[in-house]
C-alpha cells in the first residue's frame, strides 16, 4: 500500500530531497535526536536535480580557481575578501564531512570527493596581468599558501598537458594550481546523507509533491501533499518547514505568504556540458581547469575543463555553454516563470529585464551556438579535443534571484540567499553557486535564524562536529594547518603542501 505519509504532524518538514535538506536533516538529527523529521521528494531518490553530478560541475568551491570570486576592482588591484570568505565556508563543509565519516554515520569518502588539483588559466596580456595580481593578493594567506602561479607554458603542460599541447608557443598565458583542490559527487553525498536520516527515524518520502503551505491555527503550517503516481492527496502539519527544493522553492516560499517572502523573483538559466567518457583521454587531465567568463555572461557560465570522479569513473567534463528555459527546475513545468510573477515582484523583474539586457542577448546567442561552435570553443581550453570525442548532456537549471532595490527597482543576484519568516517558523533557500560546496555553513546559517532560543545550547555540538567552527582559520594558521591535515586524512584526500 502507498503511504502519503505515515504520520500526521512532524517537529520539522524538510521540502526537496538535496544536498540541503540532506545536511539541514543531518543537523538537526545530531542536534535535537529526538525530534520527528519527515522528508519529501517528488522524484524517485535523492539527489536527483541540482545535487546529481552531472547537474552540475562537482568542484569542491574554495575560491582556489573561480575567478569571478575575487574581481579586478577599477584600479587594477584584486580584494581577496569574498574568496576567503568562500574558503572559510568549504573548510567547515570538509569538517563536517569528516565529522559523519569518523563516525562511520556516512559510508566511504572515495565514493563521493576526490583530490583534483585547482587550476586558473588565462590567454592574453590582460588576463595574465590580472591572474598575477590575484595570485600575489592570495598567495599572503594562510588558506591559500600552497598555490603556484606560472607563465611557462612547459611547467603547465606538466600540470594538464591537454591544454597546452597543440597550443601556440607564442601565445602568452598564465596559470595557478592549488593541488589540493577537489571534485565532490554531491548526488552520491546527498544520498549517503539521506540513507543516514531514513537508518535514524526519518521519515523519507520519494514522489511526494508539496502542493501547497499554510498557516495552521494556533501555529505552525500544514502542507498539502500529493502522491502523483495514484493520485492519492494528504496533508502533514509541521512546527518548522525548510523549503529546500532548489529551483521550485520560489512558488512554496510565495505560497506560504510570509512578508519576507514580497519582492522576490526567479530568473532561470539552463546550461549543457561536454562530457568525454574516453579513459584513454581522462587519464591524461587531472584538474579542474577554470578561464574566465565571456563578456556579459553570468557568473556560472565560466568555461571550465575537469576532471570528473562519478561512480567510480574517470571522465572529463567542459562547460558550461548557458541557455535560458522557463522552468525552474529541469523536471519542471515551462510555465514556472510566468506562473512565479506576482504584485510585489513585477517591479523588480522588469527593472532587472531592462538592466540586464547584455545578459538577455548572451543567453541567445548561446542558445542558437552551433555545434561546431561549441566545439570551438572547447578548443580554446584543449586544442586538440576531437567533437566526436564529447558528447552533449543537458546540466541542471539554476535559478538566480531577483529582489527588491530601493535604487534600481530590482537586481539580479547571483549566489544563495537564505530566506526566514520573523518567527522562525518556516525557512528557505533561493540561489545557486557556490550552493552545494558551502551548504554546511547556509545551514549553520538558517539553524541561528530559524532557533535563536536553542542555537546556544548547541554550539558546544556544533563545535565537537567541527573544531574550526566559530574561528577565522584564514587568522589562525597553525589551526587552520591542523583541519586541513585532519579532514584530509578523514576524507582521504591529499594535503595542501607549500612549494618554496
Amino acid at each position: 500500500m502507498t503511504f502519503i505519509s505515515k504520520t500526521h504532524y512532524a517537529d520539522v518538514v524538510l521540502i526537496g530531497g538535496g544536498i540541503m535538506s540532506a545536511t539541514l536533516g543531518a543537523f538537526i538529527k545530531q542536534l535535537e535526536p529526538d525530534w520527528t523529521i519527515s522528508l519529501f521528494e517528488r522524484l524517485d531518490e535523492a539527489g536527483l536535480e541540482s545535487s546529481d553530478p552531472w547537474n552540475n560541475a562537482g568542484t569542491g568551491h574554495a575560491a582556489l580557481c573561480e575567478l569571478n570570486y575575487s574581481p579586478a576592482a577599477k584600479d587594477g588591484s584584486v580584494d581577496p575578501t569574498k574568496a576567503l570568505h568562500i574558503n572559510e565556508q568549504f573548510q567547515l563543509s570538509r569538517q563536517f564531512w569528516s565529522y559523519f565519516v569518523d563516525n562511520n554515520l556516512i559510508g566511504s569518502p572515495r565514493k563521493f570527493i576526490n583530490t583534483v588539483p585547482h587550476m586558473s588559466f588565462v590567454i592574453g596580456d590582460d588576463h595574465v596581468n590580472f591572474l598575477k595580481t590575484r595570485f600575489e593578493a592570495l598567495k599572503q594567506h594562510p588558506l591559500f599558501r600552497s598555490m603556484e602561479y606560472t607563465e611557462d607554458q612547459a611547467q603547465i603542460a606538466k600540470w594538464a598537458p591537454l591544454i597546452i599541447n597543440g597550443r601556440d608557443s607564442k601565445q602568452r598565458v598564465a596559470a595557478t594550481r592549488a593541488a589540493e583542490g577537489t571534485d565532490v559527487d554531491f548526488g552520491t553525498l546527498t544520498r549517503e546523507l539521506t540513507t543516514y536520516l531514513a537508518n535514524n527515524g526519518v521519515e523519507v518520502n520519494y514522489g511526494h509533491d508539496v502542493t501547497d503551505i499554510r498557516r495552521a491555527p494556533g501555529g505552525g503550517w500544514d502542507l498539502k501533499l500529493k502522491y502523483p503516481a495514484s493520485g492519492e492527496h494528504g496533508r502533514i502539519r509541521a512546527k518548522f518547514v525548510f523549503v529546500g527544493a532548489g529551483g521550485g522553492a520560489l512558488h512554496l516560499l510565495q505560497a506560504s505568504g510570509i512578508p519576507e517572502s514580497k519582492g522576490y523573483g526567479g530568473f532561470p538559466v539552463s546550461g549543457q556540458f561536454f562530457r568525454c567518457t574516453d579513459e584513454a583521454i581522462a587519464a591524461q587531465h587531472s584538474a579542474k581547469v577554470y578561464g574566465q567568463a565571456s563578456v556579459g555572461a553570468p557568473p556560472m557560465s565560466v568555461p571550465h575543463l575537469d576532471t570528473r570522479y562519478v561512480d567510480g569513473k574517470r571522465s572529463l567534463l567542459f562547460g558550461p555553454y548557458a541557455g535560458f528555459s522557463t522552468n525552474f527546475l529541469k523536471s519542471g513545468s515551462y510555465l514556472d516563470l510566468p506562473l512565479s510573477i506576482r504584485p510585489g515582484n513585477i517591479v523588480p523583474m522588469l527593472a532587472v529585464a531592462k538592466d540586464n539586457m547584455d545578459l538577455t542577448a548572451y543567453l541567445i546567442k548561446e542558445v542558437a551556438k552551433r555545434h561546431e561552435a561549441k566545439v570551438e570553443a572547447l578548443r580554446e581550453y584543449y586544442p586538440k579535443a576531437a567533437g566526436g570525442d564529447w558528447e552533449l548532456i543537458t546540466a541542471g537549471q539554476r535559478v538566480q534571484i531577483i529582489k527588491k532595490d530601493p535604487q534600481k527597482g530590482g537586481v539580479l543576484q547571483f549566489g544563495t540567499e537564505v530566506i526566514t519568516a520573523r518567527d522562525g517558523s518556516i525557512g528557505a533557500l533561493l540561489g545557486a553557486s557556490p550552493g552545494a560546496s558551502t551548504a554546511v555553513p547556509i545551514m549553520i546559517e538558517l539553524l541561528q535564524r530559524s532557533f535563536p532560543k536553542n542555537f546556544k545550547g548547541w554550539q558546544s555540538k556544533l563545535k565537537e562536529m567541527m573544531p574550526g567552527y566559530g574561528v577565522k582559520l584564514n587568522d589562525n594558521p597553525e589551526l587552520a594547518a591542523e583541519i586541513e591535515s585532519s579532514t584530509a586524512r578523514s576524507l582521504q584526500l591529499e594535503t595542501a603542501t607549500v612549494n618554496h
